[in-house]
């Protein structure tokens, strides 16, 4: 049986939210691959990984970007066991498409013109390094390919532009996608007020780690990824 393991940040100062987050999860991409042992550990929880790691494992790196966590923390963590380590979720080719998808569905129910709209891509971003901001723009231009029509542009929490400065000038009919995995402090706290402070008038959208289709995004990635050891 195949065993793919799910693995986010987590919240270091309140884990067992985000965990349980994970593993429900984990249970929507189960459903998914039925003859598969999908697992779920998130960084934050003391032993989780180490505890659910296992010889010919799959890890899926449930973050937006590659990085620090993912070339470092996580081969660290993993330790002897012999898995192997997929690409991010946030660097999944076809997660532009299931975005656009989400944000056109939005659209439509308020019967906005798309050509009107406006979608700022709240990230995380990164004063140590050029991965995560990276990263957005990536996304950012592949989403602008699948939803022709609206301007979308990046804000970050943690470098320039920031999401204040980028959603002050946004008129009423914006949607803002937070470019998450999970919703921790940065999406409960630190957006909401920057988008406060720009008096943003606009939608917030869920974060794109739990925009509808996630679990069978990644049910097909985790297959995807078989198919390709096997051959």
């Amino acid at each position: 049986m195949p065993t793919a393991i799910l693995v986010s940040h987590g919240q270091p100062s309140a884990p067992e939210a985000p965990e349980a987050a994970l593993a429900a999860l984990a249970r929507d991409v189960a459903a998914e691959l039925p003859e598969w042992d999908i697992r779920s550990a998130t960084l934050s929880t003391p032993g989780r990984l180490e505890d659910v790691a296992r010889d010919g494992a799959m890890v899926f790196p449930f973050f937006m970007a590659s990085g620090w966590f993912t070339t470092k923390v996580l081969p660290r963590r993993l330790g002897e066991t012999k898995t192997r380590i997929l690409q991010p979720f946030g660097l999944d080719p076809n997660l532009p498409a299931l975005a656009a998808d989400a944000v056109r569905d939005v659209i439509a129910q308020q019967s906005w013109s798309v050509a009107d709209v406006s979608v700022l891509l709240a990230a995380h971003g990164s004063a140590r390094g050029p991965h995560a901001a990276a990263a957005a723009f990536s996304f950012a231009k592949a989403l602008s390919a699948a939803l022709p029509g609206p301007r979308i542009n990046c804000g970050f929490v943690e470098q320039a532009p920031r999401i204040r400065d980028a959603a002050a000038p946004l008129p009423g009919q914006s949607l803002c996608l937070p470019f998450f995995a999970q919703a921790g402090d940065h999406v409960r706290d630190d957006v909401p007020e920057a988008l406060g402070q720009a008096a943003f008038q606009g939608i917030p959208l869920p974060v794109v780690g739990a925009l509808p289709g996630v679990a069978t995004l990644i049910a097909q990635g985790l297959r995807s990824a078989r198919s390709d050891s096997s051959s």
